[in-house]
């Protein structure tokens, strides 16, 4: 079990680092910003690398609403879902705050963290200036067809060595459809990574962003498992 948290801890260690990292620091840089395209490729390499390296020893969740929705599609047990979703959030933290050192290391750094620092948000803090119902819905939505494509891909049916792929290109998918919407979460662990360091705004909607996708989660799993799986099992 503790392989499999420490997987976890940094497999969602990466995810933000490299995610909210090149949101951060890449996405608006003078004249060679990788704009949105760029970050949600960062988003969804971070899912196929981290995949690939750790997938085999944690199942590769990285992501509470991901951990919920494998338990409700029957794959995951009850018994691990805390510590997982524990080491989820603390490797996203650790990640916030590794940025943040890195951020404050030039002038005007905190005037970056300030302004968003990667966060989640609705209304006026939507980059599209979405408001809650839009991003609610979003968020639910697009945690349910994340969970359907992370259970599909894993079945036991699928190409063998392809998960990596499809879940990652799910993830930049995601992300170039809803970053004008909510800045794309998805994920509790990656929204609370850096929703601390912002502090105000994102820590008041922080609420939004655990409990639509954990919503999602749910919903994507039962889906797979009344729908479309074989023959559900317990890891």
């Amino acid at each position: 079990m503790t392989k499999r948290l420490l997987a976890e801890l940094i497999g969602s260690f990466w995810l933000v680092l490299g995610g909210c990292g090149s949101a951060v620091l890449s996405a608006s840089f003078p004249g060679l910003g990788i704009g949105f395209l760029g970050v949600s490729l960062a988003f969804g390499l971070t899912v196929i690398t981290m995949v690939y390296a750790v997938g085999t020893i944690s199942g590769g969740h990285f992501n509470p609403a991901v951990t919920l929705g494998a338990w409700a599609a029957g794959r995951f047990p009850f018994r691990d879902i805390l510590p997982y979703i524990l080491v989820q959030v603390l490797g996203a933290i650790l990640a916030g705050g590794a940025l943040y050192l890195i951020v404050t290391g030039k002038s005007g750094g905190l005037d970056i963290i300030s302004s968003g620092f990667a966060s989640n948000g609705y209304g006026e803090h939507s980059p599209g200036g979405y408001n809650l119902q839009a991003a609610f819905f979003t968020e639910i939505l697009m945690t349910t067809l994340f969970l359907l494509i992370i259970l599909g891909a894993t079945d036991g049916r699928a190409f063998v060595g392809f998960a990596p792929l499809a879940i990652g290109l799910a993830l930049t998918l995601i992300h170039l459809i809803t970053i004008p919407v909510t800045n794309t979460s998805v994920n509790p662990a990656r929204s609370t990574g850096v929703a601390i360091y912002q502090g105000g705004w994102a820590l008041q909607q922080l609420w939004l962003f655990w409990l639509a996708p954990l919503i999602g989660g749910l919903l994507g799993g039962i889906l797979y498992r009344t729908l479309l799986a074989d023959s559900p099992r317990m890891n």
